[in-house]
């Protein structure tokens, strides 16, 4: 059983995550449903993303960097990650 300490870091990381997805795309001037076209995901799921509430898997986090013109570590850089 996860502590509670442990799910609140793991909400925190994902915050993170979200924050730099949604500045990337605001500073590129794109919709979420442009990111989500460009990621081959639904406007949902990239919606869901972008408010920390969905856990990304590790190939898709490859597309939405790719979509917001990053590399995964640049994204996961900016999310001081």
């Amino acid at each position: 059983m996860k502590r509670p300490e442990d799910i609140a870091n793991e909400e925190r990381k994902l915050s993170q995550l979200a924050a730099a997805i949604r500045t990337r795309r605001n500073a590129l001037g794109i919709s979420q449903e442009a990111l989500a076209d460009a990621a081959s995901v639904n406007r949902t799921h990239i919606g869901e993303v972008e408010r920390g509430k969905r856990n990304v898997s590790f190939l898709l986090l490859i597309r939405i960097a790719d979509a917001l013109d990053l590399k995964l570590s640049e994204l996961l850089s900016a999310a001081r990650l």
